[in-house]
């Protein structure tokens, strides 16, 4: 495991932090740990960042397992305990420290805001994870533009799904739920960084792709992105 290092630190003058020993374990390009970069970020707090590096199967390292026993990034420790899957903490950060909010004040908006974030998380992410890559190309033998299609396949099936649902809402607006960043947002951005990386095709999706933009303004998000982590290779 690689020496410690501290994490890029965005602090949002109406964001008080009151939250400490936090340890991020995080690898650049992945997409779940760059969600969690940003909930930090916008959230205001800081954290020290572990690096695990997937590529080198770091995260299968005995140390990492007793963090998580699934081998997976990101995982975050807080006064000793191990927290698990992007979105369960960044919902658990959203209760300790509910300003700013990243999730809308009534059910039926949060629930949108949700239905927009799993529709990444859930549907899209898994089938294009690196896992996955590594098995159709290790496993089945799955040749590089045969691994592309995959992965411009899904991405597509997915964005057209929430292209149209985007295009048409009208709590849509310089960002995925009204004029803040919401869970939505933290969601779309790194999964469109990746389709963008994978030269995937995205003139069908001009919502999706004005959201992103936007969202990509901000510095909780520059700050997250996977290029300027200290691991970054």
């Amino acid at each position: 495991m690689r020496p410690v290092r501290l994490s890029i630190l965005v602090k949002l003058a109406n964001a008080a932090v009151a939250v400490h020993l936090l340890r991020l374990f995080t690898y650049f390009r992945s997409s779940a740990a760059y969600r969690l970069r940003i909930a930090l970020n916008l959230k205001g707090i800081g954290a020290e960042s572990v690096y695990i590096d997937l590529r080198r199967s770091e995260q299968h390292s005995p140390a990492y397992l007793q963090v998580n026993p699934a081998g997976l990034v990101p995982a975050l420790e807080h006064d000793g305990h191990s927290l698990l899957q992007s979105l369960s903490i960044i919902e658990y950060l959203e209760e300790i420290q509910p300003l700013p909010p990243l999730l809308p004040a009534a059910a039926l908006d949060r629930a949108f805001v949700r239905s927009v974030a799993l529709s990444i998380a859930c549907d899209i992410h898994p089938l294009n994870n690196l896992r996955v890559l590594n098995y159709l190309k290790n496993d089945l033998a799955v040749d590089t533009p045969g691994r592309n299609r995959w992965y411009a396949h899904w991405i597509e099936t997915g964005f057209s799904g929430l292209e149209t649902l985007l295009s048409s809402d009208a709590r849509v607006g310089r960002f995925c739920f009204g004029d803040m960043p919401t869970l939505a947002d933290v969601c779309l951005v790194p999964q469109m960084a990746n389709a963008e990386r994978m030269n995937c095709n995205l003139a069908a999706c001009p919502t999706l792709r004005r959201l992103a933009a936007n969202a990509r303004e901000l510095a909780a998000f520059r700050a997250a992105d996977p290029e300027l982590q200290p691991d970054a290779e």
